[in-house]
């Protein structure tokens, strides 16, 4: 499945979009690689928030996901 917003705790590091991030677990073990849909700035407005919240914040245009999961690989 794709990273959402929602189920992102922290974001680390300066990236922008369509760079390739790690994805961590809780206990900071590497569970996944991705390309990812939002640059850090715009990543720690929206960490753990659900789709409305995010319409609010970014506007109608934005993606869904941190992460679609055509461009995941879980490890």
């Amino acid at each position: 499945k794709s990273l959402l917003p929602a189920g992102v705790m922290r974001a680390d590091g300066n990236f922008k979009f369509g760079d390739a991030v790690r994805i961590m677990s809780a206990n900071n073990k590497e569970i996944g690689r991705g390309l990812v849909n939002y640059n850090s700035a715009d990543m720690e407005k929206i960490k753990g928030m659900k789709t409305a919240a995010i319409r609010k914040i970014m506007g109608n245009d934005f993606y869904e996901e941190v992460i679609h999961r055509d461009d995941l690989a879980i490890l």
